[in-house]
């Protein structure tokens, strides 16, 4: 076993930890005169999946820019050979300093008319597309058009209720409750819950404000976090997100689609619900807010050869996080769980190449098949200002059957060969079931 001191010094983060907490904050831009727009009536920053300044300092005009660099650092315990880690939609290499997003883009508001334009440079442009099986139905490289593109949609503001928002395009969907983008989040990495439920959807939705403390947003969706169609329906769904005060938000996500490749006669429905209570608030104190989360999941497949009783969803996260000295320091805490027969949720090990629609014998997802899966995580961040986050993270996570990449990793000798996710002759993937995991994170979000 190594010893503590052999890690540390691979983390380059850590050394200028202790040195940001005497940088200055900039104090927050004056308010606006303007009244509050419909669920921002207090300072929901404290909210996961929403954090960052309000202080915009690329505004120009009818346009908001954003620029977003997120640059992790990942230390896997069990040092894969290939540096090749499995098992999550936002950590991918071990042992090395690479960039998970470059985003640039921002948001339009002229005379009702609205767009909004993200980019993906880095590893999500790889790693996501690979998760969606629908570009092999049909033609055009649906996975090549969009994979440098997280958001690009366009819409009209209807003067309507508190507004109403009619988009098209691809946008974020949020099921799961954290944020496609880690500087948004409590955690980098988060519970399974996350995951393992869509992060985008490419369609319509209808944002509805009825009112400043409630949202209904139905969808019309081509899949579950995909380009196109997995078979000749739809996606449908929504959410409901209530705030009634500024330390309370209720929010339910419900799915309806056909999302087997080549399958249409199963079915999918899922519901996620989360709720978020900020219980402390003392700016000027040690402890300057203290907030907890739970999210609950539920779904299942049916027809198509399965049944709810056979193939379904159950999971759970909670987290609690304490922010300290003006919000300049934080701490998470927290994990979750989850089962999924048939491990159509699942994300596939990356072996030989794998992806979702090649699919690989060493790791099946046929019907029945089971999991199980639990993780914990520990992070702390350091917040000079709310526009740069320094987050070094502890996450262990395990499951029932071997899926982790362990130190014999999941590329063959000499890279991958054959087809995506085939068998190589006399090779196996090295597959455990546990991870224990180290992230030096920066993410800058302007």
């Amino acid at each position: 076993m190594r010893s503590v001191t052999s890690w540390l010094p691979q983390l380059p983060f850590l050394p200028a930890l202790a040195v940001l907490l005497l940088a200055p904050r900039a104090e927050a831009q004056a308010q606006s005169d303007e009244p509050s727009a419909p669920l921002a009536f207090a300072d929901f920053s404290w909210l996961p999946g929403n954090a960052g300044a309000n202080e915009k300092p690329l505004r120009f005009g009818p346009f908001t820019g954003e620029f977003r660099l997120d640059t992790a650092y990942h230390y896997s315990f069990n040092r894969p050979r290939d540096d090749t880690l499995s098992g999550s939609s936002e950590v991918f290499r071990h042992g090395e300093v690479q960039v998970t997003q470059l985003g640039i883009g921002g948001d339009f508001l002229y005379k009702n008319v609205m767009g909004r334009l993200m980019t993906q440079f880095g590893m999500y442009s790889q790693t996501t597309p690979r998760n969606d099986a629908s570009p092999t139905r049909g033609q055009w490289s649906l996975d090549d058009a969009y994979r440098y593109v997280s958001e690009a949609y366009g819409g009209y503001h209807f003067d309507a209720l508190r507004g109403i928002n009619l988009q098209a395009g691809i946008f974020m969907s949020y099921i799961g409750l954290w944020s496609y983008y880690n500087a948004d989040n409590w955690t980098y990495q988060p519970s399974y819950v996350s995951s393992n439920t869509p992060w985008f959807f490419n369609g319509v939705r209808a944002q509805i404000f009825v009112s400043d403390t409630l949202k209904v947003e139905p969808w019309l969706v081509n899949g579950w976090q995909s380009y196109g169609r997995f078979n000749d329906g739809y996606g449908v769904g929504g959410q409901i997100l209530w705030r009634p005060t500024g330390w309370l938000s209720v929010v339910g996500n419900q799915y309806y689609g056909s999302d087997t490749l080549g399958n249409p006669g199963r079915k999918r429905v899922h519901t996620d619900d989360s709720v978020m209570v900020k219980y402390h608030d003392a700016p000027g104190g040690f402890v300057s807010k203290a907030a907890a989360s739970l999210t609950l999941d539920a779904g299942c497949e049916f027809g198509g050869g399965v049944d709810c009783g056979s193939q379904y969803f159950l999971g759970f996260m909670a987290y609690h996080r304490a922010w300290f000295l003006q919000d300049r320091l934080a701490l998470t805490v927290g994990g979750g769980a989850i089962t999924n027969p048939g491990r159509y949720l699942v994300l596939l090990p990356p072996i030989n190449g794998t992806t979702a629609a090649s699919g690989t014998p060493y790791f099946t997802a046929n019907p029945g098949d089971r999991y199980r899966a639990w993780d914990f995580q520990v992070a702390v961040d350091v917040i000079p200002q709310p526009f740069i986050t320094f987050r070094v993270e502890f996450n262990h996570r395990a499951a029932s059957v071997p899926y982790f990449s362990g130190r014999g990793g999941v590329t063959p000798p000499g890279g991958n060969q054959g087809a995506p996710g085939s068998v190589v002759d006399g090779w196996r993937p090295d597959l455990v079931k546990t991870e224990s995991r180290l992230t030096g994170a920066l993410m800058v979000k302007l």
